[in-house]
């Protein structure tokens, strides 16, 4: 081997160890660290591979050495305040984990004596004890969903920057409640975005597709060139559909598709999703470890009869509730405690889309 190619596979290896130890103890500047510097050079095939092995070695780490999954249960915070919802019925070939299944509300002060917010967790994946799904339901009778466009994504790269912030007449109202993770940037799919009479990213087919309209209601559906409707508020569409009319669509053919940066459907790392169960509520699901059909399997536990991935990797995924003070502005909790906080970006300005609820 000729001295420049040892020099090259040398500085290779070294760029790859680096690279995983960056993501294990930095995630968040990882993440950025990534997106900024390494994918423009080395390419996007290239670093999805090192994510891939990265995270499914990791994994795999974990399916060896943990075979309860107790000490990884989702820390919340809130009161721990209990739910009238039935529970949500567990896999079998788990051993039973403490509070597994059981809704639990979240209060509100803008909502005295009644429950708007519940949140629960499950593990649905028997081979992986440690894979923690966290769901938040919310009761769409009380609450409206918009959506926004960041600053940077996704049509930053078509020349169609977003506000990146939440309207201010929602927060100056008070009536801000919830903000969450959206989809996925622009080159991780090109999933199409309108908001209003603004077309972000064009629509396209085979796509799990929100869509929000005038009078408060929500669908998502498979889009295929269909007739959405008319008074359409918002459209956020992102990867195939994960489960349609209570079916789940990740084994078929015609949905191998890229699952965003983390390729294909066989990685295990954080991933998000959005579900709508059958009287219109809302559920968001998060958790680690996550393949799509884990995700769309969690969300089918809890109910959604159709759902949607919203975006992937630990740095990425985060839910914030809000809560009025009495002297002006916000108080904020993100739903679990190994969330990452995006409440400033949210308020302030961020590069990405993400939703937010507020109260009707």
């Amino acid at each position: 081997m000729k001295k420049a190619t040892k020099l090259i596979v040398i500085g290779f290896i070294i760029l790859i160890l680096t690279a995983v130890l960056f993501i294990k103890f930095n995630t968040g500047a990882a993440a950025q660290f990534t997106d900024n510097y390494l994918r423009p050079l080395l390419g996007h095939q290239i670093v999805g591979l090192l994510e891939k092995t990265y995270f499914n070695a990791t994994d795999k780490v974990q399916q060896l050495t943990d075979k309860t999954g107790s000490s990884d249960i989702p820390q919340f915070n809130d009161a721990n305040f209990g739910s009238t919802a039935t529970p949500i019925p567990t896999i079998s070939g788990l051993a039973s984990v403490k509070g597994e299944g059981v809704w639990h509300d979240w209060p509100l002060k803008q909502f005295p004596g009644q429950e708007v917010i519940s949140y629960a967790f499950v593990r649905p994946d028997n081979s992986r004890p440690y894979a923690y799904v966290t769901f938040a339901e919310m009761n769409m009778k009380f609450f409206n969903l918009g959506v926004v466009a960041g600053k940077e994504q996704p049509g930053g790269p078509l020349g169609n920057s977003g506000p990146g912030l939440i309207p201010q007449d929602i927060v100056a109202n008070g009536n801000l409640v919830a903000a969450f993770n959206g989809g996925f940037q622009f080159r991780d799919g090109s999933y199409g975005m309108i908001v209003g009479d603004k077309t972000y990213v064009p629509l396209i087919k085979d796509a799990g597709t929100l869509i929000g309209y005038k009078d408060g209601s929500l669908k998502i559906v498979n889009y295929q060139g269909q007739d959405l409707g008319k008074d359409i508020v918002f459209i956020r569409q992102n990867c195939p559909i994960l489960v349609e009319n209570g079916n789940t669509y990740i084994s078929d053919e015609k949905n191998k598709h890229i699952w965003g940066r983390t390729f294909n459907a066989d990685i295990y790392t954080w991933r998000s999703g959005l579900g709508l169960t059958a009287n219109g509520n809302l559920i968001y699901a998060v958790g680690n470890n996550l393949s799509p059909l884990s995700l769309s399997t969690a969300l089918k536990m809890a109910g959604a009869v159709n759902a949607i991935q919203l975006d992937v990797n630990p740095f990425w995924v985060r839910f914030n509730i809000f809560e009025p003070k009495d002297t002006g502005g916000y108080s904020t909790k993100t739903l679990t405690k190994d969330l990452k906080d995006g409440s400033v970006g949210y308020l302030k300005g961020y590069a990405k889309d993400f939703f937010y609820l507020y109260q009707k």
